[in-house]
């Protein structure tokens, strides 16, 4: 049984809109699946924001690390601020791999169908041609028969030819018939032509989606290669920090007690010093008395330069030694041991990241690039030029008394000395230049101030 073109077009109605329901169902999924893999990827983001940040706190809590353990330390922060960024960046490559092999079987399906279709049209066509071929072959008989006047009967010839009723109806009936059959003919010829006409603008309209639907596989083919080269980068990115960040945990942890110790040896020596100084300050007086003499006569030279001059007074800045940009004149006892003074890390307690404990940071961290001329805060003796496995090449100076305290300035982590044990140094004099010598992770200077033999914070005693 056939159905109508009614129901026919019905039939083909319902399955558009069973394939438009699918179509809206399959987005809704994807769209969910995106949308949760664009969250990943925005927290992925916000964790590797916040490793950024961590870095620079994680830096200043390094300093005076080990610089191997440091480097460890800083190394993992940016593997794993990238790690759960390459993550969410896979995710999204698998997402698009996957979602470009779903429209290669969508695609090849609907050219499959497309193809078949052409096939059966194709064929009616030809059946169709059979029949429209049929037809034209009818009404060319009957026109050759008019032609002759077989098919011509006039009402008047079958009345006036008739020997009876009988015969009149029967030759009437007969004409009747030809008549019908002429018009049927005519009508199929028709009706052939015109579903010919159809079933070739069908065919055509067909052969341009097969071409648009190879065109999209084309695209499609690419896309995919694009995204399974992305997906297959992104899972050896992932593959190899997951493999860094396991090898420099262990790293870091197969360094711990050797950095444990090392700091306990420099706490050991930072005592050591302490008690030495205060060993110096009990025996200073004859040196306070002389460093109080030597700076009389220094300020003293210094105004009648001044007044030679005719400047109209005023202090000095101390001596050049090496060269380079003094620092500013202050109007304090101790003055900025750099020419572009600028603190990135202060005096005060901190907590290692990575050893868990407590430590006092005793000094100030000024900027001062590799190379950068150091200068004397004060005038004084220089009691000790040394290298010390934490303090790296440093330089002490004992300055006398301030107000009835022991004042004394330490320079650490220089790349070169510029004075000797011994020698008197003036104010803004070059003791040595920056580096990064000792327990440090980059080039800076680290000062510190002692106050009878202890260290207090420098930025109480600056400017």
């Amino acid at each position: 049984m056939h159905a109508g073109p009614g129901k026919g077009k019905n039939l083909a109605r319902a399955a558009t809109a069973v394939l438009l329901v699918l179509g809206l169902g399959l987005g809704a999924a994807s769209s969910a699946s995106a949308d949760d893999i664009d969250d990943r990827r925005a927290a992925a983001e916000q964790q590797a924001k916040a490793k950024k940040a961590e870095r620079a706190t994680l830096q200043e809590d390094l300093d005076e690390t080990n610089a191997k353990l440091a480097k460890a330390v800083l190394d993992l922060n940016t593997v794993e601020g990238r790690l759960p960024v390459a993550q969410a960046e896979l995710a999204r490559a698998q997402a698009d791999l996957e979602a470009a092999r779903r429209e290669a079987e969508i695609l090849a399906q609907r050219l499959q169908d497309a193809q078949d279709q052409e096939s059966a049209v194709t064929a009616q066509i030809a059946s169709g041609s059979h029949q429209v071929d049929a037809a034209r072959a009818d009404i060319a008989q009957m026109a050759r028969e008019a032609a002759r006047g077989q098919g011509r009967v006039s009402a008047l010839g079958i009345v006036t030819g008739a020997q009876s009723t009988e015969d009149f109806l029967q030759t009437y009936a007969v004409s009747s018939s030809a008549a019908r059959s002429q018009a049927r003919a005519l009508t199929q010829l028709q009706d052939a032509e015109a579903v010919a006409r159809n079933q070739e603008a069908r065919l055509q309209a067909i052969r341009e989606t097969i071409t648009q639907l190879k065109q999209a596989a084309d695209a499609n083919v690419a896309t995919a290669q694009r995204a399974e080269q992305e997906a297959s980068d992104r899972k050896a990115e992932v593959e190899q920090l997951i493999a860094q960040q396991q090898q420099l945990t262990a790293e870091i942890e197969s360094q711990k007690a050797a950095a444990l110790a090392e700091i306990s040896a420099n706490e050991t020596s930072q005592k050591a010093l302490e008690g030495e100084l205060k060993a110096i300050i009990a025996e200073q007086k004859d040196r306070d008395d002389r460093i109080a003499e030597q700076r009389r006569q220094e300020e003293e030279a210094a105004r009648e330069q001044d007044k030679n001059n005719g400047s109209g007074g005023g202090g000095t800045s101390g001596g050049g030694g090496g060269g380079g940009v003094a620092p500013p004149s202050t109007s304090t006892f101790l003055g900025w041991p750099t020419a572009v003074p600028y603190v990135t890390s202060g005096y005060g307690w901190r907590f290692h990241p990575v050893l868990h404990y407590w430590r006092l940071h005793a000094g100030t961290d000024f900027r001062a690039y590799c190379g950068t001329p150091i200068y004397a805060s004060q005038s004084g003796y220089v009691v000790k030029a040394y290298y010390d496995s934490g303090a790296g090449n440093n330089v002490i100076i004992d300055h006398g008394s301030d107000r009835g305290q022991s004042i004394m300035t330490r320079y650490m982590h220089l790349s070169q000395f510029s004075v000797r044990a011994g020698q008197w140094v003036s104010k803004g004099q070059q003791v040595g230049l920056a580096g990064a010598t000792g327990t440090v992770t980059a080039c800076h200077l680290h000062f510190e101030v002692y106050v009878n033999g202890t260290t207090v914070d420098p930025m109480t005693r600056l400017p």
